[in-house]
């Protein structure tokens, strides 16, 4: 009887263990808001966690933000949208890894009557200048993402350093920045994606697109064992690997909203 009690008990005991392991089986993953806010992440997390077990519980913020954020070693993994950053961060030490997994572009919304006549700019340096010339409304994240890093990028490249009351710089993700373009009527550069799922464009419209200094890439990074030992290295691998596969890539290409295909795999 006693023989009975102890294996019922080393059963239920293993058995108590594996839900324990199983429940640990998830990474933390620093990424951006436009992956977040365009509902890519509602599509392919499923699928990813369908494929592996592996669930990825995202922290959306800037790109800036989730560089800090796994430079602290609070995340296991990065997906962002900075070439040039994330390779720097490679070189610092930070990260051991880097792959492209897909991209989009940047576009130019603002008001139907468009005061600044960008639809006409034969580039988006043009575009830009013009937005500055009639000092119109524009409404910046100004939150060292990466539409944000873009969009300075693009301002410099206008000879053009922004400022007074007709640019607001507001400190928030692209949903919300989108928002208060909306309610401003002002001019901003939002990714594609979350321009497409944007669900209160009001009096807003796309105006300008399609110049090769608006490509958008997104990237994903492995961070450094050495630096951060205790991370979930081996599920971060997993789901790096997994967003450069067929079936990472093809989850990535299935996504549309309305219809529209958002975002566009070139992993490698």
């Amino acid at each position: 009887m006693n023989k009975t009690l102890n294996l019922l008990l080393a059963g239920v005991t293993s058995l108590g263990l594996a839900f324990s392991a199983h429940a640990e089986d998830y990474i933390t993953l620093a990424s951006t808001t436009s992956t977040e806010n365009s509902g890519l992440f509602d599509s392919i997390l499923p699928k990813f966690k369908a494929d592996t077990g592996i669930d990825v519980r995202v922290v959306a913020v800037g790109t800036g933000q989730a560089f800090e954020i796994a430079r602290r070693g609070d995340a296991d993994s990065l997906l962002v949208h900075d070439t040039a950053g994330e390779k720097r961060f490679v070189e610092n030490g930070y990260a051991s890894e880097r792959a492209d997994v897909m991209y989009n572009d940047f576009v130019l919304i603002g008001p139907a009557d468009d005061p600044a006549n960008i639809s006409e700019a034969d580039s988006a340096a043009e575009a830009f200048a013009a937005i500055a010339k009639a000092e119109a409304p524009f409404a910046s994240r100004g939150d060292d993402s990466g539409t944000n890093r873009a969009e300075l990028r693009l301002w410099k490249s206008a000879g053009i350093e922004p400022s007074g009351d007709w640019y607001r710089e507001l400190g928030s993700g692209m949903g919300a920045t989108l928002n208060t373009a909306a309610a401003m009527d002002a001019y901003v550069m939002s990714d594609r994606a979350t321009w497409v799922a944007f669900k209160n464009p009001q009096n807003l419209e796309l105006l300008y697109s399609g110049d090769k200094a608006m490509f958008n890439q997104y990237g994903s990074l492995l961070l450094s064992e050495e630096k951060h030992p205790d991370l979930k290295h081996d599920l971060a691998r997993q789901w790096h690997n997994w967003l450069i596969s067929k079936d990472g890539q093809q989850a990535i290409a299935d996504f549309k909203v309305d219809g529209q295909q958002l975002f566009f795999p070139n992993g490698k």
